[in-house]
């Protein structure tokens, strides 16, 4: 009698997470210097949403000591460089040798402008990590007095400024099904290689650490990435679909 093997095809039901992402709420104006300021984080990015008189250079900086030496500071101004480390008070600061920051938004509407960049929450070496967490953050911003070149801002155009950080109720952490029409991976946790159905419907995927810091960008080939020189641990993969959607699922690496 012929033996009949029996292979069962174990289908994985795989969630897809969305994991939360912070916010500080509407645009803040920081005191009298006719600057506003919003911060938004997911787990690999920050938002920074700066607006403010539109023929000044705008800045915004990390803490609450001011421009002391080795603050980290965005400066949006005549220079093609934003990213910039402070070197105190009266010193020009200098621009990074990395430019983390990507400037996706630069409109002007009537006498304001408003500037729209992203980094990774880490960023480079100097850089102020930004936690996606909930919280009070610490900055402080300034304008040029009517220049968009660096120069000295004026008492007047620079003040401080504590931003609450908390969950966004629209970007909740939540749990769903996996569309089987969008796609589905599988195994999780894995130890060589991850397989997606309809691998087709994605542009790119990022690997980001827990603490934001992208690891690498992963290539595939018929239908599964290859995570074997990953580390052991947790991470995030940034999933960004042709049709523009952007999604986040958690890896465990064995």
């Amino acid at each position: 009698m012929k033996r009949k093997i029996l292979f069962i095809l174990a289908l994985y039901t795989v969630n897809i997470f969305v994991f939360a992402q912070y916010s500080s709420g509407a645009l803040f104006p920081v005191g009298t210097t006719g600057v506003s300021v919003k911060l938004e984080t997911t787990p690999s990015l920050v938002t920074l949403t700066l607006a403010g008189p539109s023929n000044s250079y705008l800045g915004l900086g990390a803490g609450d000591a001011g421009m002391a030496t080795g603050a980290d500071g965005f400066i949006y101004n005549s220079a093609s460089t934003t990213d910039y480390t402070f070197n105190g008070v009266g010193n020009t600061p200098s621009a990074d040798a990395i430019q983390d920051w990507t400037i996706i938004s630069n409109t002007v509407s009537g006498s304001t402008r408003t500037i729209v960049a992203t980094r990774s929450l880490t960023g480079s070496a100097g850089d102020t990590t930004i936690p996606n967490a909930a919280g009070n953050l610490d900055v402080f911003v300034a304008r040029g007095n009517e220049t968009m070149n660096l120069s000295y801002h004026g008492a007047a155009n620079r003040d401080y400024a504590t931003l609450p950080m908390s969950l966004d109720p629209t970007l909740a952490t939540g749990e769903v099904k996996a569309d089987p029409t969008i796609y589905m991976m599988y195994p999780n946790p894995a130890t060589e290689t991850v397989h997606f159905k309809n691998i087709d419907l994605i542009k790119s995927i990022d690997v980001y650490e827990t603490t934001g810091r992208k690891v690498k960008a992963l290539k595939w080939k018929e239908g599964y990435i290859d995570v074997n020189d990953l580390k052991p641990g947790n991470y995030y993969l940034e999933i960004t679909l042709k049709d523009g959607t952007l999604t986040y699922e958690k890896l465990i690496k064995q």
